[in-house]
């Protein structure tokens, strides 16, 4: 299963946690998508699935999927509830030492709801044949990174995922891998 986060927006660039808020991708954003379809355009996929929402689906088609794109609802980002648009350290200043991995947002989604949806796009990419890439966001693929490992949803915060880039899970042999993880498209 291949990965790619979403190409950069006004609210990733600037911390903001950003859910269900249907956030453009800024002009860098559409470059890297760009830059992704690039670094994708010799590799064969049997299923390209992507989020909904417009910051991944649009760096799916900038990136050279729109044509077969699938949408999933699973991989919609992190509901962050009355934490949506806020940074950690907004936050932190109402509840210090917050972390959406240990809390969750406020009135948002739990950590098991993002794991169950994960745990579906698992069982899909497992059921079918061939690679599949996902586009999406950076907590919910995270998570997804944990629980193809078999770690819980909150191990998700020990990987980092820059926005616009590429990482692979896989195999070693019977054991649930990552081959690739954060690796950017290319040097903008």
């Amino acid at each position: 299963m291949w990965l790619v986060r979403h190409g950069e927006t006004v609210w990733a660039r600037d911390g903001r946690h950003t859910g269900r808020t249907d956030i453009p991708l800024t002009d860098v954003g559409r470059a890297q998508a760009i830059a992704v379809g690039r670094r994708l355009a010799d590799e064969r996929f049997g299923t390209v699935l992507s989020s909904p929402l417009s910051r991944a689906l649009e760096t799916a088609r900038l990136a050279g999927f729109g044509d077969r794109v699938e949408l999933s609802d699973d991989l919609m980002e992190w509901d962050y509830g009355a934490d949506e648009g806020r940074t950690t350290p907004a936050i932190r200043r109402e509840r210090p030492g917050w972390s959406i991995w240990q809390a969750g947002p406020k009135d948002g989604e739990t950590a098991a709801a993002v794991a169950a949806r994960a745990d579906r796009v698992i069982a899909r990419v497992r059921r079918g044949h061939g690679d599949v890439l996902c586009f999406s966001h950076g907590h919910l693929l995270r998570v997804l990174a944990a629980r193809w490992l078999g770690l819980e949803a909150v191990d998700g915060r020990l990987f980092a995922l820059s926005t616009a880039t590429i990482s692979m899970l896989g195999w070693e042999r019977e054991t649930a891998v990552i081959e690739r993880w954060n690796e950017p498209s290319e040097d903008l």
